[in-house]
């Protein structure tokens, strides 16, 4: 009998164990986008992306619960202009000679029921480092065909005030304050 007590016990530690420990999973790359959008007197919307991402998810399906590391080279920018581009590196703005890369550390995945309602966490950038909540549109994990590996990934957005990490650029000229943050990621299994 105590035997039979013990194995169960053993069984039971075992399993929570196996539940407890989080997947791991490295970001795809080619299928991840970070993108910015920001007014422009009212005119128009400016757009640019970071060309360059890494990062790592761990995320435990079960337990509800989850870390996301993303970092941007921010030097990677890419407006799709020349000039602008070289203006948002500069100082004004990213100042990508003392900030080269900017990063996204979750610290919570918060669920509504089996949906992803929205990631929190911290926000470095310009050396400055802020807590910015990231909405989830959608959100899902699938068995990738070609890779033969499980993939998780959605498409999420922020909006941010730049201002608090410095960037008040244009500001006094009617510059909009506001930035939306658009992220597509996918992440494969390790």
């Amino acid at each position: 009998m105590r035997s039979t007590l013990f194995a169960l016990a053993a069984a039971g530690l075992f399993a929570t164990a196996a539940h407890a420990a989080p997947a791991q999973y490295a970001i795809d790359p080619t299928h991840t986008f970070a993108t910015f959008e920001i007014d422009h007197f009212g005119a128009s919307t400016n757009r640019a992306r970071f060309d360059k991402k890494s990062g790592q998810v761990e995320f435990d399906k079960a337990g509800k619960t989850g870390k996301v590391e993303v970092t941007l080279d921010m030097t990677s920018v890419n407006s799709g202009t020349a000039a602008f581009d070289k203006h948002l590196k500069g100082k004004d703005i990213f100042n990508t000679d003392q900030y080269p890369v900017s990063k996204f550390v979750s610290d919570k995945f918060v669920f509504d029921g089996d949906k992803l309602k929205e990631v929190t966490g911290q926000l470095t950038l310009n050396g400055q480092t802020h807590p910015i909540t990231i909405k989830s549109n959608k959100f899902t994990c699938y068995e990738s065909p070609m890779l033969k590996r499980e993939v998780c990934g959605g498409d999420f957005e922020a909006t941010i005030d730049r201002t608090q990490w410095g960037v008040n650029y244009g500001v006094d000229w009617g510059f909009s304050k506001n930035v939306r943050l658009v992220l597509q990621m996918e992440a494969v299994k390790q």
